[in-house]
């Protein structure tokens, strides 16, 4: 059947993307709003990408921020038995230094490190050898190397000459963040425990029902110690007076006083001649 004039025209109109009327009438800011709609998803696209790479960048105002020092004090224990301290380490190039007396350094360099980054899971990534996970505890040698005899697993038995020897353990964090708190709030998750201004936290393997000591004594002090170490005190320095000058009789005598703490105006006298 042939097409009748009506349907040819409306099939040229819809080829041509519309008659010159139609064109006439189109908003002059057509193309502007196009453009604005691009632009706009490629902002998008890169702040997306931006807070991808950075996952920190939108936490920096929680503490502790980069150039923040604070300090902690750490105990490990398994089977009833505290062990031996962590090995010094003041050359750590990451946000975590472990200082004499198992006292942690807070300071974070980066993102990685800050805010609420600052986990005890974060720290033991950053000390050579030591395994801090849900399912798994182990406390490296001196020299940053794995030790069998201190590496422990859920469901692992205490040793013969433990205190609670053949008996089943599991890894456990127990942490203090107040001075008041009798009782630790106990964790299997390291990455939940952000560290704050003077934690005392615990690494832990042991049975069912045992609850983690608080660091040793001695480690609190030390961590007091390095947090009272790196508060500046202001002295007062020596200063000279101005000279005191004495004319009697057109003899002249000079004297200079060193003080620390009081200023004297200069005083000049002449003596009446007589």
């Amino acid at each position: 059947m042939a097409k009748s004039a009506a349907g040819k025209w409306v099939s040229r109109v819809g080829a041509s993307g519309g008659g010159k009327a139609y064109k006439k009438t189109r908003p002059g800011n057509y193309y502007g709003i196009l453009v604005v709609i691009v632009i706009l998803g490629l902002v998008a696209t890169v702040f997306a990408r931006y807070e991808y790479q950075h996952p920190g960048s939108a936490k920096k105002s929680t503490p502790p921020a980069v150039g923040t020092t604070w300090y902690a004090s750490l105990g490990i224990e398994a089977c009833g038995k505290r062990l031996p301290y962590l090995s010094a380490d003041p050359t750590t190039k990451g946000g975590f230094t472990v200082l004499a007396a198992n006292v942690v350094k807070i300071s974070p360099v980066s993102a990685a490190d800050a805010g609420s980054q600052a986990t005890l899971s974060q720290f033991a990534a950053e000390y050579p050898g030591l395994i801090a996970s849900s399912s798994e505890l182990a406390v490296p040698t001196s020299t940053g190397t794995s030790n069998h005899s201190t590496t422990y697993h859920n469901g692992d038995t205490c040793p013969a000459n433990s205190k609670y020897a053949g008996t089943a353990g599991t890894v456990s964090y127990a942490y203090w963040t107040t001075f008041g708190q009798k009782k630790p709030t106990i964790t299997t998750d390291p990455t939940k425990i952000k560290f704050s201004r003077y934690l005392r936290v615990t690494l832990a393997f042991e049975p069912a029902g045992v609850t983690p000591k608080l660091p040793l004594q001695a480690s609190i002090n030390a961590m007091f110690a390095a947090a009272q170490s790196t508060t500046s005190t202001t002295v007062a320095t020596p200063s000279t007076l101005p000279a005191t000058t004495t004319t009697v009789k057109g003899a002249t005598t000079t004297t200079t006083v060193k003080t620390t703490t009081t200023t004297v105006k200069t005083t000049t006298t002449t003596a009446a001649q007589g």
